[in-house]
């Protein structure tokens, strides 16, 4: 990119995020997974004559974007929009599905962090200093 495409507003970095962030989810493919009873109590057999659940997202978590610090004009446009909060652990967290609305009732880990790392991306390409935080649920 060059110095004239890196001086966008905030709100233009805000759109080219959330953009790339959906395009990251729909190159997402999820490993699927099945669901059901063990045949022992800490096995991992399936018991086939029990009922099973076909989870074709994967296993469940979540995502977030992590600024650090929780300042400048970036975030100042979070905020003024609702936005993200301050993160547990300091910086400003915003949820991936804030980025990728696509997802916001997904529950699929793999596509919260598609998400997520494709709005971090565009966050450090502009000197945004974010990372991901995720975890499975």
């Amino acid at each position: 990119m060059s110095t004239a495409e890196k001086i966008k507003s905030a709100y233009d970095i805000l759109v080219e995020a959330s953009e790339a962030a959906e395009v990251a989810v729909k190159a997402c493919r999820p490993t699927p997974m099945v669901v059901g009873s063990a045949t022992t109590p800490f096995g991992n057999v399936i018991d086939e004559t029990k009922k099973t659940w076909f989870v074709e997202g994967g296993v469940c978590g979540f995502a977030s974007v992590i600024i650090k610090p929780a300042r400048g004009k970036f975030v100042a446009e979070l905020k003024k929009r609702k936005i993200g909060h301050a993160g547990y652990y300091g910086g400003y967290s915003v949820s991936s599905w804030e980025f990728a609305p696509s997802i916001r009732t997904d529950q699929s880990y793999e596509r919260a962090c598609a998400a997520a790392n494709g709005a971090v991306e565009v966050l450090q390409s502009y000197g945004i200093n974010a990372y991901v935080d995720s975890r499975i649920d």
